[in-house]
């Protein structure tokens, strides 16, 4: 055994499970966030800042404090997906899944041949140890590998059900603000258009047996993420965290100078 997926295997148990989106690319971020007991972080490498080998000290600092590391590449593009699957991550998100040949592509480029089309280094790797447990990796990795494919295109919603009907694909996570972009809706991720796309993208990972996750909207929390049978919510972002947290201080600091001001008159 390499390295068990804990939140997999959670999954597969029938229970949810809760994550973090890591922005900054600091190591000290993803482990802080796996010792207060987020059970991933989402490691992103579409939006957020850095290249996919600047991961890898987040992914151990994640994996260190018992967090399963899920890496964002940046596009469905298999020499993308071989570079990733390379440097370690339990999981792997692929974005902007737009139909069911998409979805295959995807699939295959997260598999050695003959199922897939992955390229060949797990020697060398640290995904096999650097080959110290290359047997046990390719013998383990399809069955531990979280395979998340994004849908959050008006044709990623039109081919839901190719996409969720796909082997190989695990979950299928919406995006709702760029869905809701994609309908005409910038902005607006609870537009009754976007909610009429996600459900529908709902009953097809549902009725392939696929788990479900997304993120949440104004009108649409976590908790009610999870009452809607939700398998994992990314509830927050390191960004949005620090943002706020600084704004709120300085808030209550110009707060405090204003009513030490209004005690000298």
């Amino acid at each position: 055994m390499f390295r068990q997926n804990a939140l997999k295997r959670r999954l597969r148990k029938g229970n949810q499970a809760f994550g973090m989106f890591l922005e900054l690319g600091h190591p000290p971020i993803a482990e802080i966030a796996a010792a207060s007991g987020y059970d991933c972080v989402l490691i992103d490498r579409e939006h957020g800042q850095g290249d996919l080998f600047s991961a890898v000290p987040e992914m151990a600092a994640a994996q260190a404090h018992g967090a399963t590391a899920l890496l964002r590449v940046p596009a469905n593009d298999p020499v993308t997906i071989k570079l990733a699957l390379d440097t370690g991550p339990e999981g792997i998100m692929i974005p902007a899944i737009l139909d069911g040949a998409a979805a295959k592509r995807a699939a295959d480029s997260c598999r050695y041949p003959p199922r897939g089309i992955r390229g060949f280094a797990a020697s060398v790797v640290r995904a096999s140890s650097y080959g110290v447990h290359t047997e046990a990796y390719l013998r383990e990795i399809e069955d531990e590998l979280l395979v998340i494919g994004q849908i959050e295109t008006r044709s990623g919603v039109e081919a839901a059900e190719a996409i969720a009907a796909t082997d190989g694909i695990d979950m299928i996570f919406i995006g709702p603000y760029d869905l809701a972009a994609n309908l005409g809706h910038l902005g607006e991720p609870d537009h009754k258009d976007a909610l009429k796309a996600i459900a529908r993208v709902e009953k097809a990972a549902k009725k392939h047996g696929k788990w479900l996750g997304a993120i949440p909207t104004p009108g649409r929390s976590a908790a009610a993420l999870f009452q809607d049978g939700y398998d994992l919510v990314i509830s927050h972002c390191d960004v949005v965290m620090l943002r706020e947290a600084a704004r709120a201080d300085v808030a209550a600091m110009r707060a405090a100078l204003k009513r030490r001001g209004a005690k000298k008159k």
